[in-house]
């Protein structure tokens, strides 16, 4: 299965962009709220339609807006092939689980297929028992199960997920995380997922996608963007704590004014280098590279680590310190006199 989208749309001074291709498995779609994330979902759906540009699914033309075509292609979302799970997920309150999930086979007519369909579904999102029950009636884990058995019950070559997880409580949340993944391993269905959240994207997609301003400005394997992101913003997205502007020096060696320290990086520095970006559970007391001098600042606790803020001994003043975060159980009983990073988890920033 592939999904090409190369679309265009306008809302007022807010202009989406997105051009990418996604393969199999779940590819995520990572970046602050308002940079056109469920639009471009709801673009791939059916719900909006872009302005220009061409979507295809596994080879089928779902939207083509080019003047070349003899006739313009769109698709009405029930004619997509596409699952759209939404934030809310949308059940009908005043029917029951089983009458939900048969307004998924809305395109069936023969009676006891779509009973035989929903009973199919019903047992393999574990819901019997449930069948005669109202939304209002059903936990957010059973309401989100019972919302994506409709979409699955039609069989669709493609999910569209928008942040299905961002209303529960984080322990059912995690547990909803790893029963989706196991259901689309099972079935073997693609998916494009928007999120928020950082930690959801790197345990669920083996791609990434990071936006913008309504472009995508990175998409890579999600290992990959984690271990380079590129620009400050795309560090910032995935959790980088500590990014501050950095000169090249030559081919291997960074300048950090504000931390009045040289850097060695174990990739080659690029012209455009404009910054660096140091993760907070990168520095190691033991390091023998990048090793400098260190003052103590404040701590904070969390119920699993500890967050220790330090600044550099020859760091300007007025600028904001450094964080390293660190397991309880590694908390040294003295703050250590000076702290290292390895060249390798320099990462090199260029916007």
């Amino acid at each position: 299965m592939s999904l090409l989208v190369d679309i265009e749309k306008k809302l007022g001074s807010f202009t989406l962009q997105a051009r990418f291709e996604t393969q199999e498995g779940i590819t995520g779609l990572l970046g602050a709220s308002g940079c056109g994330k469920s639009m471009t979902l709801r673009c791939v759906a059916g719900i909006e339609r872009p302005d220009k540009g061409r979507i295809v699914l596994d080879g089928n033309v779902l939207f083509d807006s080019r003047q070349d075509c003899r006739q313009k292609i769109d698709l009405p979302p029930k004619k997509r092939q596409v699952g759209y799970l939404f934030q809310n997920y949308a059940l009908f309150p005043n029917m029951t689980v089983r009458q939900n999930i048969l307004t998924g086979l809305f395109h069936e007519k023969d009676r006891q297929k779509k009973e035989a369909e929903a009973v199919k579904i019903i047992n393999l999102l574990g819901l019997n028992g449930l069948e005669s029950h109202r939304p209002a009636q059903l936990s957010g884990g059973q309401a989100q199960r019972v919302a994506l058995a409709r979409i699955l019950v039609s069989h669709p070559k493609l999910l569209l997920l928008d942040e299905p997880f961002s209303a529960l409580d984080s322990f059912l949340r995690d547990q909803l995380q790893l029963d989706m993944m196991e259901l689309l391993r099972q079935l073997g269905t693609p998916a494009l997922l928007v999120t928020h959240n950082r930690d959801e994207a790197y345990h669920m997609c083996p791609h990434l996608m990071l936006m913008e301003k309504g472009a995508v400005i990175r998409f890579d394997e999600t290992k990959k963007v984690f271990a380079n992101p590129g620009s400050r913003y795309a560090a910032q997205l995935t959790g980088c704590k500590n990014i501050v502007s950095a000169q090249k020096k030559d081919d291997f060696t960074i300048w950090v004014p504000e931390w009045g320290i040289h850097l060695h990086s174990s990739e080659p520095v690029g012209d455009t280098l404009c910054g660096v970006g140091i993760r907070a559970h990168y520095f190691n007391p033991k390091s023998r590279y990048n090793r400098f001098p260190v003052i103590f600042q404040h701590q904070v606790e969390e119920p699993f680590e500890w967050i220790l803020q330090f600044r550099f001994a020859a760091q300007a003043e007025n600028t904001p310190p450094v964080w390293w975060r660190i397991p309880k159980d590694k908390k040294p009983k003295e703050f250590p006199e000076e702290l290292g990073i390895a060249p390798e988890n320099i990462l090199l920033l260029y916007s």
